[in-house]
């Protein structure tokens, strides 16, 4: 039997048994059950397929070698949020798109990297990681948020402005942004790639070269059986979406819950599952290279990449979206940058840290769900 197979009947049980989940949404939304049943069968559904379209593209990353593997890690890292993303615009579900942008990149910096601390540090003392690929990308991931910032600048400090102003200004920094991540892919991948060193899959235990023997051995099966999870996974997260956003406003209004709450915390959890458990994962095993690197990328990967491929797309299927975002959660990102970047600048964490991370998300969090409509 097949390594990776075999990887799978042990390790990745639960994921597995999570699948089940996604027949029974399909049934619930045919036989047209309360909207919020289909939302919360459709939710936990996604999350298992998020789990194996990173793992799938972990995998593959680890067989093609550091640079094409870089690159699709960089193209489908935040795949589950863009695909939610894509389904919610077309459904012109705006409001929750984008303050799903924003939520993902608060969660990312805070939720995911605060857990990988707390927990990497409830089992060593003090971890320790690379700072100056954490300083690159705070740096750019301050510019990102310039760029957010902008807009909503634009319209609190004038007396008047045309939509259209606000929908050129948003087109003309979405293409910088996306210009901006392509030179971030040059420098991950191409100039300074030793930065970024820092594995891309889990080695249980084992040595690199053990690792890498293994990997010669059983690279031609395994890309195979890969490629096939990796799309069967995505067309899954595209299927299950569509059900999920035609549930989430009615599930959400049941519950007394605005759309903010909704885009900025809800839908991250699920969309975000996948690096939640690799970021964990890996922390508890001391390579606090990677649960950083996974935490501040997929905020990068967001806010360079998701958030202006949803601006272009949007004006082509006419349901055009602006980079106009709600001050508040402008500031919710300012503050989320801001304490990701002091804790990690000096490349060492502990579990006290991760906790003041989970803190602010929780005080963030509070405040979105008694934030006015």
């Amino acid at each position: 039997m097949p390594t990776a197979l075999k990887n799978i009947q042990t390790k990745d049980l639960i994921s597995i048994g999570l699948l089940v989940f996604v027949p029974i949404a399909i049934v619930a939304e045919k036989l047209e059950w309360d909207a919020l049943i289909v939302f919360g069968l459709s939710a936990v559904a996604i999350i298992p397929l998020a789990i194996w379209l990173s793992k799938a593209t972990e995998e593959i990353a680890v067989v093609l070698g550091p640079s094409i593997g870089g690159l699709l890690n960089a193209v489908f890292g935040n795949a589950t949020e863009l695909i939610i993303g894509l389904v919610a615009l077309k459904a012109g579900l705006v409001d929750i798109v984008k303050a799903s942008i924003t939520g993902t990149i608060i969660s990312n910096l805070l939720l995911v990297m605060g857990l990988s601390m707390l927990l990497g540090g409830l089992r060593y003392k003090e971890q320790t990681f690379q700072p100056m690929a954490a300083r690159v990308n705070g740096s750019t991931m301050t510019l990102a948020v310039t760029a957010i910032v902008l807009p909503a600048m634009v319209i609190t400090t004038s007396n008047v402005v045309e939509q259209s102003a606000i929908t050129n200004l948003s087109i003309f920094v979405a293409v910088i942004l996306i210009v901006v991540y392509g030179f971030t892919l040059l420098f991950s991948l191409k100039t300074h790639s030793y930065l970024y060193d820092v594995g891309v899959v889990e080695l249980e235990g084992v040595s690199q070269e053990e690792a890498a023997t293994e990997q010669d051995q059983h690279s031609k099966p395994n890309l195979s059986l890969w490629v096939a999870v990796l799309l069967v996974a995505t067309i899954g997260i595209a299927f299950v979406s569509e059900i999920f956003v035609g549930a989430v406003e009615e599930a959400t209004k049941g519950l007394g819950l605005t759309p903010l709450f909704t885009g900025v915390i809800l839908l991250p959890l699920v969309g975000g599952a996948a690096e939640y458990v690799t970021a964990v994962r890996v922390a508890i095993k001391n390579n606090m290279d990677l649960a950083v690197s996974v935490a501040m990328g997929s905020s990068l990967l967001v806010a360079l990449l998701v958030a202006p491929l949803l601006v272009l797309v949007g004006l082509v299927i006419g349901q055009p979206m602006d980079l106009n975002f709600n001050l508040f959660e402008v500031v919710a990102v300012i503050i989320a940058v801001v304490i990701a970047n002091l804790i990690s600048l000096d490349g060492r964490s502990n579990w006290l840290e991760g906790m003041l991370l989970l803190a602010t998300y929780a005080i963030l969090g509070a405040a979105f769900y008694f934030h006015p409509v």
